[in-house]
């Protein structure tokens, strides 16, 4: 656990500096009176967080399957300045009852990139080993129905225009960086793409519990999902420190779907409704800041007319932040930095 946090973090920084670079325009102005950026400062953080991907299969008439996987707590350090983020983190074992809930074995690579004008999401996730929700379900009272065969692996990756990046700003609420002190709304416009695949080595579902996924046998399920999408964030401000954002993106994706069973394979075309969810609270200041928030992305995909995947990733995370001043060579050296523009 501790490398693939390393690698998360890393990944993060060197993806997050290329984008930024790639979708940044000529810079642009803000309006001061609604947020404040701290040019030539570093945000440093601590942070705990927990990431998941969750999968849930879903059919007419029978009770939703909820796939979890046993992911432990993180605790990381972190710094941003200008368009830079690096992130590491490291995964606390000793909160995780492998025995009653089994193994995981995990590769997130989840990033959020909050430009000026662009917010940009990449997912690269890889979970092997899940149990199932809740206790006693599709087992004996009291013991979890495990499943360390239980694979998932989905890329993607989502961008949006940020149209009022003027007077409103993500990053003070996800990145730490900046201080919106004016409460403002954004519209978004964008779109994403998406390629899964949920296997196991037998079916997905319990044989003790009847429902389509059960009696067909389905093992496999592929699916690709791409299209438009639209959405609206609002950071509400408290007395100039506190603060409430909630933001939601709507996509209209085109969905491949693949499902295999011993006996056959079966595909479909189809439309799905995905959406992308995201919440902070917490307090900003000058100096320090305090920040509790939520990432959550929902793809939706039906196989057939009587079976519905869901996977849902996303990440928990609670950071302490304080902004300091570089000085003498570490200030010469950061200057290769480009600001956010």
């Amino acid at each position: 656990m501790p490398v693939n946090h390393i690698r998360s973090g890393l990944l993060t920084f060197f993806v997050s500096f290329l984008s930024i670079v790639v979708v940044a325009q000529k810079p642009a102005g803000f309006d001061s009176s609604y947020y404040r950026t701290f040019p030539g400062q570093i945000t440093g953080r601590v942070y705990f967080s927990q990431k998941y991907a969750r999968l849930a299969l879903d059919a007419p008439g029978a009770a939703s399957l909820k796939y979890t996987p046993n992911n432990p707590f993180a605790i990381g350090v972190g710094v941003t300045y200008g368009i830079a983020t690096l992130n590491l983190g490291l995964g606390l074992p000793a909160f995780v009852d492998q025995d009653k809930k089994g193994k995981t074995k995990i590769l997130d690579l989840q990033s959020h990139i909050y430009a000026r004008k662009w917010l940009i999401d990449l997912y690269g996730e890889f979970y092997k080993g899940y149990y199932l929700s809740p206790e006693g379900k599709g087992t004996t009272a009291n013991n979890y129905y495990i499943r360390p065969d239980i694979k998932l692996q989905m890329i993607g990756a989502s961008a949006y225009h940020i149209f009022n990046s003027r007077r409103f700003s993500y990053r003070a609420s996800f990145l730490q960086d900046e201080w919106q002190h004016k409460s403002a709304g954004n519209f978004l416009l964008g779109g994403e793409v998406y390629f899964s695949t949920i296997k196991g080595d037998s079916a997905l579902a319990p044989s003790s519990i009847s429902n389509p996924f059960s009696q067909t046998g389905i093992y496999k399920a592929n699916f690709i999902e791409f299209g438009p999408g639209a959405g609206y964030a609002y950071t509400l401000v408290l007395g100039r420190n506190f603060f409430i954002t909630a933001s939601g993106t709507v996509n209209a994706d085109l969905s491949l779907a693949k499902e295999r069973s011993a006996a056959a394979v079966e595909k479909k075309t189809g439309i799905s409704p995905n959406f992308t969810l995201r919440g902070a609270v917490g307090y900003n200041s000058a100096n320090w800041i305090v920040i509790a928030s939520w990432v959550e992305n929902n793809l939706r995909a039906t196989a057939s007319d009587e079976r519905e995947y869901m996977i849902r990733t996303g990440n928990y995370r609670f950071t302490i932040a304080k902004r300091i001043i570089p000085a003498g060579k570490l200030k010469r050296k950061l200057s290769v930095i480009k600001p956010v523009s």
